[in-house]
């Protein structure tokens, strides 16, 4: 095999050799092409270089070329810019030129005019002729410029004197009599004062009206007749007149925006009310409240007026605006003066309406004279103060002729008429003190309603109440049991029970209202004084009053159940031998509180949450004087223990159900009262379910007592002992065993002669009630 192999290997090495010679060539061919394409290469690179060299030439020919358009461009623009600066230069030089023949012609025809009193053409020539010189403001230091600007101004002097001069001599300031009168002239003159200082035309005006009120300063002097307050409408009446002359005949003289009807009237204001002042400092003796209201009410009425007629725009720091002139036809100052006069103080009938907002602020012309009034406001007060002392007097008298409300059911207790009466007047004095003043008279008026308020608490309404038989005069029903066994109770006649009732209900409208006039008086009075309105004590006095009336409700009714809670503690309970209905006391119990609560409800009820203040104070007083009554009961037996817990359950579904008892709508009762029911109750039903347990042996008992009541007090306990009829013997091992038994108390709790009321009632317990229940029924 190898042989053969080896005999064919000139065949390979040919072969080989073959395939390596045509390798070779090939490569060859590779390299001689790869040799010719460097070669291309370079050329075509040098190619691009001559281009490259040729193009930077053209771009560097192109800049050479921009560079001197720019420059020529320069060339021309400089030219344009100079022939641009003159030409503007010389725009300004011919507009200045212009304003200054204008100037130098306006100050010349000024003058001439100024001598012809051609105000008309003066008034419009003026104007223009200061626009003028605001040019040159800035050229005063040309000597030219400065003395046309001088003569400008002297015109200006000029013009103003002469001015006045003229106003002088048609309307002199000396004498009352007016010897000129409107003309082209003067009204040319105002256009012109328009324009020069605003003094002169402060002025004229001011010397206008002044010789326009000259003939009201003589005519009302201090020592004429008719100076004095009851007079005070001429004053009124006058200042129409001259207004309304004044429309007519210088209306059109003075420029609208002057306001100079509105003027004159804003300058009497000032003057009526430095005379009224000073007349009335003279004769303030001879002021009376009727007179002084009289005076208010028709300045006021005349402040009113003048609101409809201007806009009061000369009022504010001498500022005018342009005002809303009117029609002649609506000139409220040609109307009856019947209209302003029936504008007077009117009261709302119901205090329950939606309260007014005073429209004082919407006059800006309010208290412009009436601010005179504030200082003799006094008089207003104590008249006031007098009225208001008549009136609770007549209150008290009237309630002593006619006596009590008569009970009347059906309407419930009703709120006395006096009190509304006293609110009414109230309100009535301050809606009508408001508009006179809101300042210290306001407080004033509220320290005199303070006053009748509490003269109305104590004299109308706890002057009223029903007296008890009390040595003491004070509101408590101590003296009101006849301890003779069998008696009837010295209580509360129907009508007075009503009566009662009526004045809670009265007092709790007082309450009420009061602070509703304490949120008035804040609203009216200057906000610097609200924080000394303040009715908080008189509203203590009512609440004293509504505390007082429930009091006596709960003292007599307590008082009329006190002889059955006797009766039950002298019944010789170790003597009852079986168990049978409720016992009598517990139906004389009922029996007065069916009586009494259906009465005192539907007299409470506008006020139900008083009443539920009622049932609750009864509740609190009732169940603990029953609870000392049950201690009283001793020595019980255990039937006696089980007819006395009938007898407290039966006591406690009357008292769950007091609020409502008797009545044809059955109301739940309030989640508060049932609670100091069921708690007080309970308390009484452990004890006696303590009562009826076996003291054998001592233990249990022990822990049975603590475990019912809840109650670590010995005293409690010692009654409890003295009910069961133990001997002092096995009392005193007892409360050995009992002192023993205390649990400890808890960190700061009470101590060991506290009471504790809480304890629960157990199920077990409980079943025995309804066992006794069960056993009443079964022998009905």
């Amino acid at each position: 095999m190898f042989l053969q192999s080896l005999a064919n290997i000139d065949e390979v090495v040919n072969k080989i050799r073959l395939k390596i010679r045509r390798l070779d060539d090939n490569i060859r061919t590779v390299v001689r092409g790869q040799t010719n394409v460097g070669q291309d290469g370079r050329q075509a690179l040098e190619e691009a270089q001559k281009a490259i060299q040729q193009l930077f030439g053209k771009i560097k020919d192109i800049k050479d070329k921009a560079e001197k358009s720019e420059q020529m461009v320069k060339e021309i623009t400089r030219d344009i810019k100079q022939l641009d600066h003159a030409k503007r230069h010389l725009t300004t030089s011919i507009t200045t030129l212009n304003h200054l023949h204008m100037l130098a012609g306006g100050v010349d025809s000024l003058e001439a005019m100024t001598r012809r009193r051609q105000y008309g053409e003066v008034a419009n020539l003026l104007q223009g002729v200061v626009n003028v010189l605001e040019h040159f403001n800035k050229y005063m230091g040309i000597p030219q410029i400065r003395q046309l600007s001088e003569r400008v101004k002297a015109a200006q002097s000029e013009l103003g004197q002469q001015i006045l001069a003229d106003f002088e001599e048609a309307f002199p300031s000396q004498g009352t009599k007016r010897t000129g009168g409107p003309s082209n002239v003067l009204r040319d003159a105002c256009l012109v004062a328009n324009v020069l200082d605003p003094r002169i035309k402060q002025e004229i005006i001011k010397k206008f009206i002044k010789q326009h009120l000259s003939e009201y300063l003589v005519l009302f002097q201090e020592n004429q007749d008719v100076a004095w307050l009851d007079k005070i409408d001429r004053r009124y009446a006058w200042i129409k007149r001259q207004l309304v002359d004044y429309e007519e005949k210088y209306g059109r003289m003075f420029p609208v925006e002057w306001c100079m009807t509105e003027r004159i009237a804003v300058e009497f204001c000032h003057v009526t009310r430095a005379e009224l002042s000073k007349i009335m400092r003279t004769r303030a003796k001879e002021i009376e409240v009727k007179l002084l209201l009289f005076a208010i009410q028709r300045t006021t009425n005349f402040e009113g007026l003048l609101a409809k007629r201007f806009s009061g725009c000369t009022l504010a720091d001498g500022t005018v605006k342009k005002p809303e002139v009117p029609p002649p036809s609506t000139n409220p100052f040609l109307e009856d003066e019947t209209g302003a006069e029936a504008d007077e103080i009117v009261m709302e009938k119901s205090d329950t309406d939606k309260p007014k907002k005073p429209k004082v602020p919407d006059n800006p012309f309010h208290g412009i004279v009436s601010k005179c009034f504030e200082p003799h406001l006094y008089v207003y007060i104590e008249s006031q103060d007098k009225n208001l002392g008549e009136l609770i007097d007549r209150f008290v008298a009237d309630f002593k002729a006619q006596g009590p409300p008569k009970p009347n059911v059906d309407e419930g207790g009703a709120v006395l008429p006096s009190c509304a009466d006293l609110f009414v007047y109230y309100k009535k004095c301050m809606v009508q003190c408001s508009q006179l003043s809101t300042g210290e008279p306001m407080i004033a008026l509220t320290t005199i309603f303070q006053k009748y308020l509490r003269e109305y608490a104590w004299k109308i309404l706890s002057g009223n109440l029903p007296k008890t038989t009390s040595s003491s005069g004070g509101l408590t029903i101590t003296s009101l049991l006849k301890e003779k066994e069998g008696s009837e109770v010295a209580k509360f006649t129907l009508e007075e029970l009503c009566l009662i009732c009526s004045i809670l209900s009265t007092a709790e409208y007082c309450l009420a209202t009061t602070q509703q006039l304490e949120e008035k008086l804040k609203e009216k009075v200057d906000a610097s004084l609200m924080e000394r309105i303040n009715l908080t004590g008189e509203m203590d006095t009512f609440s004293v009053v509504i505390s007082n009336s429930i009091q006596l409700l709960v003292q007599d009714l307590d008082a009329a159940c006190d002889p059955a809670l006797t009766a039950m503690s002298k019944m010789q309970w170790q003597n009852v031998e079986h168990v049978g209905d409720q016992s009598p006391y517990v139906t004389s119990v009922i029996l007065h509180i069916k009586q009494n609560v259906p009465i005192i409800r539907d007299n409470l009820a506008s006020t139900r949450k008083y009443f539920t203040q009622f049932c609750i104070k009864f509740a609190n007083s009732f169940i603990p004087k029953f609870i000392n009554h049950l201690f009283k009961c001793k020595p019980i037996s255990m039937v006696g223990a089980e007819q006395l817990l009938l007898d407290t359950h039966s006591l406690k579904m009357v008292l769950l159900d007091l609020p409502s008892i008797g009545s044809q709508v059955v109301r739940k009762a309030p989640a508060s009262y049932t609670k100091i029911v069921v708690k007080g109750m309970t308390r009484a039903e452990m004890i006696l379910k303590v009562v009826m347990a076996p003291h054998e042996p001592p233990v249990v008992f022990v822990d049975n007592y603590i475990k019912l009541l809840a109650d670590c007090s010995t005293d409690t306990f010692q009654k409890i002992l003295d009910m069961k009829g133990l001997k002092r013997s096995e009392q005193s091992s007892m409360l050995d065993l009992f002192r023993l038994r205390l649990p400890a108390p808890p960190p700061g709790g009470d101590s060991a002669g506290s009471l504790s009321l809480g304890a629960p009632t157990p199920e077990q317990e409980s079943s025995r009630i309804r066992k006794l229940e069960k056993l009443i029924k079964k022998r009905l």
